[in-house]
Formats: C-alpha cells, structure tokens, sequence
C-alpha cells in the first residue's frame, strides 16, 4: 500500500515553541524544590514529627515511579502537547490543593497529623500524573529536530531543568509574605504553572512530528539530583513502537535486574541513590535544629533555601563543567563522586553554622553531580543500542525507589541519633567505592569504544 507523504515540514523549532518548552521543565523543578525549601519549616509550625514530613512524599514518589514509564509510552501514542498539559494540569492543580490545605492547617483548621496526610493525598496528583510532562517535552524537541539541531535542542531542554533547582530554592524565602506565609512558594508556582498550561493548549501546535522521537523516563524531580539525557531515536523511525530487546545470552528476550553485565552498576545506584536521598531528607531539620530555629520555622526558610541553592549549582557544576571539561568515564565519575561524599558529611555532622554546613552540603551535591551520570552512563554503556530503552526504565526505577521510604528512615534515625544518620550514609557511600573499585571494568577511552 502506497502511503502519502506529508509536505516537508520545518526542522528547527522556533524560538517562542522553544521558550514554552523550557518554561514547562523550569516550573516543574523550580516548584518542586521551592516546596522542599519550605515543608521542614511548615512541619516545625505544624509540631509533628520530623519523619511525618519525610513520609509525606513517599506515596508521591511511588506512583511516579510506577507510571512514568506508562506515562513516556502514551506520549508517543496520545501525543507529546497532550501530555505535557497533563503533567502540568497535575503539577498546577497538586500545588493548589497541598497550598489549600496547608493554609487551612497552620490556621488550625486541622491537626497537624491530618493536615500532612491530606498534603500527602494532594501530592498523590502530582505523583501519578505530572511524570507525563518531562519526557514529552524531549520527545516533542526530538521528533521536531533533524540530528543536527537536536543534540542542542535537548541540551536546552535539560538545562532548564538544572536551572530550576538552582531558581526554586533561591526564590522560594521571596515568595513568602503576609497572609500567605509559607504557603506564598505554592500559591505562586501553582498559578505560573496555569499560565504555562493556558499558553501550551493556545500557542504549542498539536504534534505533527517530521522525525520519531523518545523521551527519557525521569524520576520525581523534588530535588537538584535529575539530570535527563538525551535519548537516541527508534531504529526503525517509528514514534509508536518500543525497541525491541536484542535477545539475550540467556535466551530471553527482556533485560533483566539480575544481568551480570548492569548488575554492578544497579548495585552501585541503589546504595549512592540512597545515601543521596538520605542527605536530601535531613537537611532541612538539620538547619532547623543547628541553627536553634524551631522556635522561628519562618526564618530558617531562608537557610534552608540557602542551603539546597548551594547544592544544586555544585551538581550543575559537575554536571556542566567537570564531566565534559576532564572527560570523566563512568566508573571514574563514580569513584570521585563518592569520595566527594565521604568527605562532605564530616562539616555536615560536625557544622554549628550555616557557612560550613552548606560547604558540607556542597560538596556531597558536587560528589553526586559526578556521581548520578556516571551511574546513568556506564549502565547505558553495558547493554547494546537496541536494550537502551529497558536499560533507561530500569535506572529510573533505581533512582525513583531511593525516594520512596529512604529519606522518612534517614529522619527517623537522626531524630534518635544524629551519628546513626551519618554512619548509615558513610557505610553507602563506601560500599559504592568498594563495588566500583571490585566489580566495575575500568573506562575504556572514547576512541576504543
């Protein structure tokens, strides 16, 4: 059967289209770290537990983990605008609800255990429909692009999402003012993100792609450690198909957890994922606490934006300048990074002071700035073009697990003993050293591959 050709249409996207497609990514991680910016001081106002506050996002992080892959393969079947709308109709309407209910809250509207279980079910819309946005973003940038302009396109693309966990933080002690209060971050971000939406359903074409496209699966982008990659296209040109698995030396068809050849690598990932959460989850209530601020949540709002800014440009940092400038392979990024680590949690444990704790802080950022692509990289590398796909949806999943229960554990020992909380990320961040150092192969130079 003899198909018609459509009329060739344009390769580059304009610079408005563009605009609109980095503001989604921005809003999406400005948002989300503005909020962790603020929910440690909101809990000290609401006196509960500090683990309630960690465990608040679990359920979040669950759904997101399983349906974003759902999400992803709709896109390239539903279509990438509609998607994106999706994901920030979600994003949009989860803010609103967790603002409303947490103004109610602190007002006394409800007690403090209510009001952070109705914010966990508010954040539950997020989690199970805004990982639709991110990867259609990227997969409407590739399948608009010929390979020349794509590399930058989606360069562009990821660096809006660096740029917001370093804008969310830094703007979210701005956006707290009279009547509002702490709620001001999620009264604003909310309504940005309407405005997003209103122009992406009035200015975004609907898809009528002239190349095949994929979008990365992304885990819940609450903290400055996603860094999306770009996603090589279909081999075959077809948007509406998932590559299909080269078969195995087992005999199976499907890239399973337990391959020797990305074992290593997921070992690796759990453990540094893990300690990264952990960090991630405690340093608000350990500025909160260091800095003698229980009795003034309000302020230390500041530091603890202060604090997350700092960390997110050290992973940028990393992400941006080490990696491409040294030429870092994988295992080597690994090795660094986490000794980057080890060395930053001695001025957290040990920090009286807001200067030295954020030193601390961003240093272990910059040591999981090395160490995240690297990660992501070298379990790409071991698997063949054509598995690339199963081999992204199974470093999402590790990434997105860390999220779940880990950061809520982390607090719960801290609150016991703060040494317990350390140890537990040291012996982490030193079993990914001893798995890299034992099992990983060493980096082969570019040119050999």
């Amino acid at each position: 059967m003899t198909q018609t050709r459509s009329m060739p249409v344009s390769t580059h996207l304009p610079r408005s289209r563009m605009a609109l497609l980095f503001a989604v990514m921005l809003t999406t991680a400005a948002g989300n770290t503005a909020m962790q910016s603020v929910m440690p001081s909101i809990g000290a106002h609401l006196k509960i537990a500090d683990v309630w506050v960690s465990l608040a996002y679990s359920w979040s992080a669950l759904l997101w983990m399983l349906l974003a892959p759902f999400w992803a393969r709709r896109s390239d079947r539903r279509g990438r605008k509609a998607m994106m709308s999706l994901g920030m109709g979600a994003f949009a309407l989860s803010f609103a609800l967790c603002g409303t209910v947490l103004f109610f809250g602190l007002r006394g509207a409800f007690t403090g255990l209510s009001t952070i279980l109705l914010f966990a079910l508010a954040r539950s819309l997020y989690g199970g429909f805004g990982s639709a946005a991110p990867p259609a973003v990227q997969a409407y940038v590739a399948s608009r692009t010929n390979r020349e302009e794509r590399t930058r396109a989606l360069s562009l693309v990821s660096s809006s999402f660096g740029l917001g966990t370093v804008l969310g933080p830094a703007l979210a002690p701005l956006l707290i003012f009279p009547g509002l209060g702490l709620v001001g971050p999620f009264a604003i971000f909310a309504a940005f993100a309407v405005g997003v939406l209103v122009l992406l359903k009035l200015r975004l074409p609907d898809d009528t792609p002239s190349y095949a496209g994929r979008g990365e699966i992304m885990e819940e982008p609450f903290s400055p450690s996603s860094n999306p990659r770009i996603v090589e296209d279909h081999p075959d040109g077809s948007p509406d198909e998932l590559p299909a698995a080269e078969p195995l030396h087992r005999g199976s068809d499907r890239l399973r957890w337990s391959d020797p050849r990305i074992r290593p690598w997921l070992l690796v990932g759990t453990f540094g994922g893990q300690a990264q959460s952990i960090l991630l989850g405690l340093i608000g209530f350990l500025l909160l606490d260091r800095l003698d601020l229980r009795h003034a949540p309000d302020v230390a709002a500041g530091s603890i934006g202060l604090v997350l800014m700092c960390g997110a440009v050290a992973t940028l940092l990393a992400q941006w300048g080490l990696i491409p400038t040294l030429g870092l392979g994988p295992r080597t990024s690994t090795l660094w990074g986490m000794g980057l680590c080890c060395a930053g949690v001695a001025p957290m444990a040990l920090g009286r002071d807001l200067h030295t704790i954020a030193t601390g802080f961003a240093i272990c950022s910059l040591g999981f700035g090395l160490f995240r692509p690297g990660f992501t990289s070298g379990a790409s590398l071991a698997v063949s073009r054509a598995e690339q796909g199963q081999s992204a949806g199974i470093v999402a999943a590790v990434n997105g697990s860390a999220y779940i229960v880990t950061p809520a554990i982390g607090v719960f020992l801290y609150n016991h003993s703060a040494w317990l909380a350390w140890a537990l990320v040291e012996v982490l961040a030193v079993s990914v050293l001893a798995v890299s150092l034992l099992a990983l192969k060493p980096d082969v130079p570019e040119g050999r591959r």
